[in-house]
């Protein structure tokens, strides 16, 4: 074991991969080139459909041992992980490793093929049974946690190889032109999938929507693309909105979401050109509604709005608020509909939004960032893996990724969630260091990270209630007491890779 810059024990190797220990958010620097994929040749006449999943998966020659990857546009509703995973497990196949870009708690159907030795590993975030079980050593499945670009770096860059890609897509030809904003499953943006069609070996088209040729318009097209499966239903659209993509009424909230927009007014990025993104919480959603409102107060015209697009910033660029939104992830029905007839909603790529290692990702250029957490610490650092119980319940998403790239990184969250403080002394898991976090939020206060002088007196001179973030803590533990340790065994079961592949923590075996 070595320590990582934040005191995190990193082991040397991981199921035999060696591991870097993160040291800082912006040092590490790439070598090598873009990984290599095979040249294909597709003849005049020559077909690309297929009649199901298990023909495309005996075409594309997967094997024993390979990587599949599929993407989470549908959130909740996504079938087709489901659907591949049970073809896999007919044709016999075993040690399968997932490297989709997350998986969801209407994937707790694969965990009887985990058990079953089908799949073997989980390369990218889990949210819920999966990473609780696996918490628990009750599923013997190891795991990678990545951010949006850090996915996108890791299969660009060849960390990360995938065999095969199985893109659901809502609306597609014969030849494989495809896109997400038309048919019964239409999600939006293919964000994701677009660094899984332009890098896997192997590409497969699944459908519930075949249109006669050509699809219009095209997200991702045929040149990309090895073959087409119909299928009777790529999943359900409305559980891509969950609980969570809606705006809080909670006074608490509503009060948090009210300072967090005085600290966005008093740091003077509020002007033309302003850049944004929330997080999918109600907090950061009620954050948006006073952007919204100072915006229009003060004739503001921003640039872009970014990252999982909601109906709210949709009706922001409709109001004139923004000159365009870049899209890689669809939160709402509304913004589905939106990008489908809206060219200043614009998709873009999980590697043009935020991989660390090309020639400048979307974030780089966001003045602000609002973000939740489940912890945060003394230095800042922000935990969104594991819940108070030391279970691993969600993935990354943006959230290292934004805050190393905006300007303004601000966290919003109620100084007690289930009787816990949330400032905490050293959070479970690090998820975002705090060196890239600048300020956290909550209703009985507002730390201000040390770097930020000019902001922390004019936010004081203005007499919102600014405090040291320890002092913050002081206040909440009266109310709570200090929290009791949780205990865990020596056994690593998951990874936190941070944004550029450096192991920013891990997870352990939860001690019961």
């Amino acid at each position: 074991m070595v320590k990582n810059s934040l005191g995190r024990l990193i082991p040397e190797t991981f199921h035999g991969r060696p591991l870097t220990p993160y040291a800082d958010p912006f040092s590490l620097r790439p070598t090598g080139n873009v990984a290599p994929r095979p040249l294909r040749r597709v003849n005049p006449g020559a077909g690309k459909l297929l009649p199901g999943l298990r023909e495309a998966i005996e075409a594309a020659g997967l094997r024993d041992g390979m990587t599949i990857a599929t993407h989470h546009h549908l959130r909740n509703g996504d079938l087709l992980l489901g659907l591949v995973v049970r073809e896999l497990d007919g044709l016999g196949l075993r040690d399968i490793r997932i490297a989709s870009s997350s998986v969801h708690p209407v994937h707790a159907e694969i965990i009887p093929y985990i058990q079953k030795g089908v799949i073997s590993a989980i390369e990218c975030g889990v949210n819920g049974p999966i990473g609780e079980m696996v918490s628990k050593g009750e599923l013997s499945c190891p795991v990678v946690v990545r951010t949006h670009g850090g996915r996108a770096r890791a299969i660009i860059s060849g960390q990360v190889p995938v065999d095969v890609a199985f893109i659901a897509a809502p609306t597609c030809d014969e030849y494989g032109n495809m896109n997400g904003f038309y048919g019964p499953s239409a999600c939006g943006s293919l964000g994701y999938a677009h660094t899984d069609a332009e890098h896997a070996r192997c590409v497969v088209a699944v459908t519930d929507n075949l249109v006669p040729y050509p699809a219009s318009p095209i997200s991702i097209p045929q040149t990309l693309v090895d073959y087409v499966v119909p299928v009777a239903t790529l999943g359900d659209p409305k559980k891509i909105v969950s609980t969570t993509t809606r705006i809080t009424t909670d006074p608490v909230g509503l009060l948090i979401a009210k300072y967090a927009a005085q600290v966005i007014e008093a740091s003077g990025l509020l002007r033309d050109g302003f850049s944004f993104q929330t997080g999918s919480g109600g907090i950061s959603l009620a954050v948006a509604d006073h952007v919204r409102r100072m915006m229009r107060e003060q004739q503001i015209k921003g640039s872009f709005g970014c990252g999982g697009i909601t109906g709210y910033f949709v009706d922001m660029l409709e109001e004139g608020l923004f000159q365009g939104l870049f899209d890689v992830q669809c939160f709402d029905l509304k913004a589905v509909e939106s990008m489908g007839r809206n060219r200043s909603h614009m998709e873009i790529s999980a590697d043009m939004y935020a991989n660390p290692f090309n020639a400048g990702a979307v974030v780089n250029r966001l003045d602000c960032v609002i973000l939740g957490a489940t912890e945060v610490d003394v230095d800042f650092n922000v935990n969104v893996n594991t819940e108070s119980n030391g279970y691993l319940l969600h993935n990354t998403g943006g959230h290292s990724d934004t805050a190393a790239g905006a300007k303004l990184a601000i966290i919003v969250a109620p100084s007690i969630r289930g009787r816990l403080p949330i400032v905490k002394d050293a959070v479970t898991t690090v998820t975002t260091p705090g060196e890239t976090v600048d300020v956290v939020v909550t209703e009985r206060g507002i730390a201000v990270n040390d770097k930020h002088v000019d902001l922390k007196n004019e936010l004081r001179r203005r007499k919102v209630p600014v405090k040291d973030i320890r002092e913050l803590q002081q206040e909440i533990y009266q109310i709570t007491g200090r929290p009791r340790p949780l205990e865990f065994a020596d056994e690593v079961v998951a990874l936190i890779e941070y944004r550029d592949g450096s192991i920013i923590d891990v997870i352990r075996k939860v001690e019961e």
